[in-house]
């Protein structure tokens, strides 16, 4: 009856667990790279410097079109001698009496209007800048075009890093499977030995150093599996507390990749808009030495009175139009300077360009040449360790027959977990490759 309880138990507990791995979280390859991306604040900023890119664009265009400015304005000129009285302005008594001798009247004081309202719009029309509006609209769109790259090249560098995070994760899950079947090795070595009762005093210390030493291996693994994990969850945005199934293994063969020679790069052409945006810079601040044609118009509406309500009172209109051209005459300089720097800047670009062009080469080509390495080697390593194997196993049944020692079984097992561990990196680092061409080449 106990018995039967026991396996009761054991069946319960084993149904609990299987229903909590039902619920863990299925994560694909593509899946884990598409919630990183969505997650990167690096994505975020790029999309935000496009926009602003656009807007700047917005901004300059607007030095294209006409400038109308509307003012309305209402003032109280103030008796400077009484400005507490509350009177209006007066004309002094001199005054008066000048003009009581021109016009034959008497006047003592003249009271002039105090109560001034003042409409009016203005419009100014660009007709030509030689070069100083165009040049700059054109250095916005490159910094637009450059933005734009810009967004690419972080987009390839944020999928590079999800797809590192990703496989790195899997990888700690087959490490966690080796460690433990190694132990699991020598603790079923320990048990065959005891049964059989050879237990030797040097065999058993051995056994049971290993089985220590493996445990920490194993504890070691499982941190760090714990630690990959924690951080593509952290990128992906998932909740610390799901729990994840990476569905996607790391591929058994590799396919030869055809592109030998890079021809483009988001950096590359980054650098290139860079060039051009400085060198129109450079024209539009060049052509600060040129004139500026204008149009122009104005119109205002003014009326005055003795009171507030000024529009009892008089009234003027009054109107132009014409033909601005301004000519600057000395600047100190400050033209020539500013287009200077700009094609310094430029220059400088150029020289960035040149450099990137010689490293993202080297970069691709050392890639490719370590991916088609690594894919070359794969098929001796995979047969290194298969043959690992079948020699752990000799050792192991000649183990148990008593024909060899423990030390000669570790050596063997920890021959064959080397190359398990070895074969898994292999894959990684093929994996990583095949990436870094991605990133460098697409």
């Amino acid at each position: 009856m106990r018995k039967f309880g026991l396996l009761s138990g054991i069946g319960i507990f084993c149904s609990v667990l299987m229903v909590q791995n039902s619920f863990a979280m299925d994560l694909s390859f593509d899946t884990a790279v598409e919630k990183i991306m969505a997650e990167s604040q690096d994505l975020k900023k790029s999309d935000a410097n496009v926009k602003k890119a656009q807007a700047q664009l917005d901004a300059v265009n607007a030095n294209r079109w006409m400038n109308v400015e509307g003012s309305v304005s209402y003032m109280n000129l103030v008796n400077v001698e009484k400005p507490l009285s509350g009177d209006g302005v007066v004309l002094p008594t001199e005054f008066g009496g000048l003009i009581t001798a021109m016009t034959g009247g008497v006047v003592t004081n003249v009271q002039i209007p105090d109560n001034i309202g003042m409409a009016g719009v203005t419009v100014k029309q660009p007709i030509y800048t030689f070069g100083k509006i165009g040049n700059a609209v054109d250095a916005v769109r490159s910094a637009i075009n450059m933005s734009e790259s810009g967004r690419e090249l972080a987009k390839r560098e944020v999928k590079y890093a999800a797809a590192n995070m990703y496989w790195t994760a899997k990888m700690t899950d087959g490490l966690v499977k080796i460690a433990k079947k190694s132990l699991d090795d020598t603790v079923s070595a320990k048990n065959k030995l005891t049964a059989a009762g050879r237990a030797g005093r040097g065999n058993l210390v051995k056994i049971e150093s290993d089985i220590e030493a493996k445990k920490i291996n194993l504890s070691d693994a499982e941190f760090n599996r714990d630690t990959a994990y924690r951080m593509l969850k952290i990128l992906a945005g998932i909740d610390m507390n799901e729990d994840l199934n990476l569905t996607d293994d790391m591929p058994v063969k590799f396919e030869n990749i055809e592109t030998t020679k890079l021809t483009s790069n988001p950096e590359w052409d980054m650098l290139n808009q860079q060039i051009q945006m400085y060198e129109s810079n450079a024209s539009s601040k060049r052509a600060g030495h040129y004139p500026t044609l204008a149009a122009t118009g104005s119109y205002s509406y003014v009326a005055t009175n003795t009171n507030s309500d000024v529009f009892a009172g008089d009234k003027n209109q009054s109107a132009y139009w014409g033909i601005a051209f301004q000519v600057p005459l000395f600047d100190g300089g400050l033209a020539r300077a500013n287009a200077t720097m700009e094609a310094m800047n430029a220059e400088s670009a150029r020289q960035d360009l040149d450099k990137s062009k010689k490293m993202k080469t080297e970069e691709f080509n050392t890639a490719l040449r370590k991916y088609n390495h690594l894919r070359g080697n794969l098929e001796s390593l995979e047969n290194a360790r298969n043959l690992a194997e079948k020699a752990y196993k000799i050792s192991r049944d000649r183990f148990a027959a008593g024909q060899t020692s423990a030390i000669e079984l570790a050596e063997v097992s920890a021959g064959l977990s080397q190359l398990d561990m070895a074969l898994l990196n292999a894959k990684y680092n093929i994996l990583m490759a095949e990436e870094s061409i991605k990133k460098l080449g697409e």
